[in-house]
């Protein structure tokens, strides 16, 4: 273990990604439709789930290693449906998004989310399908990159029904990744919200020995998180940093330095992660409505519940960047 400032030891789970969607490559129709017969097809449902090897879904491997279940271009449609959503190409091969579902005949099977609470996952045809915020760590990075990008443009389809400027109805363009008001001629692209998400830890030596941990009023007994919140209109990611913290339980911090960034399409956000500093035993006051906990916590314990030695500690779930930040702390010196 080093003395120097904690870094991430590892990249967020949402984060990775090995497909190449440079915008030349949708730029270009001709080319998409002639290599769309033998291109991979990843199906999404109404809910943001994909269908992944059933075995592979109830038992995740240890390491990140579950790739989706996808099907060829040519057996999902004929022609390149005017509704599908290229994603990128890896290994010259094009990887797509279309809606898919698992059928009216699919059963459930209660998975293991790390959460504190158990998730339904129906199963058809010997595929399960999961959803991205429960199950993106157990992913493998080509197939993370993939649901993750498909899930954000999903959930932008949704919202560019019609024209942020008049009203009227807006089609998608470039393969999904643009939308064009048949109105006014507006154009619009994806948009993404910034967030920031910050590990605060005492002044004690150079990373601290207490991490502030806190617990949404909606989240399961025993869970608990870093802060986290949206920046606001001609702020800083820096000053929302301290603002949030202050906010929402009392805390002043010093020393904010960036640690990495981590896409979270829940709706359209970008987390940037962080880490500040505050004084050691600081008061906290937890915001009315907000923030149902928040505590002090010494590494050692922080430690004993990422190994599963502190039944009364649930930390982050794999798939956010906060379970990144706090493993990178705990494994650090103070």
């Amino acid at each position: 273990m080093s003395e120097a400032p904690f870094e991430l030891g590892e990249v967020p789970a949402l984060s990775r990604s090995t497909a190449d969607r440079q915008e030349s490559l949708r730029a270009d129709p001709e080319r998409l439709r002639v290599r769309w017969p033998t291109a991979r097809v990843v199906r999404v449902d109404g809910h943001g789930r994909v269908p992944v090897p059933e075995a592979d879904a109830v038992k995740a491997p240890p390491e990140p290693a579950i790739e989706l279940s996808t099907l060829p271009g040519g057996a999902v449609a004929a022609e390149l449906p005017e509704d599908a959503v290229f994603l990128g190409q890896w290994e010259d091969t094009d990887y797509w998004a279309v809606s898919g579902d698992p059928g009216p005949d699919a059963r459930e099977v209660h998975v293991d989310t790390g959460w504190g609470l158990p998730a339904a996952v129906p199963v058809a045809d010997g595929e399960a399908w999961i959803e991205l915020r429960m199950h993106g760590a157990s992913l493998d990075d080509t197939a993370a990159g993939l649901l993750t990008t498909a899930v954000a443009l999903r959930n932008w389809h949704r919202r560019a029904r019609h024209c942020a400027r008049c009203g009227g109805p807006a089609r998608l363009r470039q393969f999904g990744w643009a939308s064009h008001c048949e109105q006014c001629g507006r154009e619009e692209y994806p948009r993404t919200d910034p967030a920031v998400i910050c590990l605060v830890h005492d002044d004690v030596g150079v990373n601290g020995e207490h991490v502030l941990l806190a617990r949404q009023p909606e989240w399961p007994p025993r869970r608990y998180s870093v802060l986290a919140g949206f920046v606001e209109a001609g702020e800083s990611l820096e000053r929302c940093v301290e603002r949030e913290i202050r906010e929402e339980v009392g805390v002043a911090v010093r020393d904010v330095r960036y640690l990495g960034s981590q896409p979270w399409p829940f709706p359209r956000s970008l987390m940037t992660g962080f880490a500040a500093r505050a004084d050691a035993g600081a008061a906290i006051t937890p915001a009315d409505g907000e923030i149902a906990e928040a505590l002090w916590l010494p590494r050692e314990q922080v430690r004993a519940a990422l190994a599963g030695e502190d039944p009364d500690l649930l930390l982050p779930g794999g798939s956010s960047i906060a379970n990144v930040m706090v493993r990178a702390w705990a494994a650090a010196a103070n």
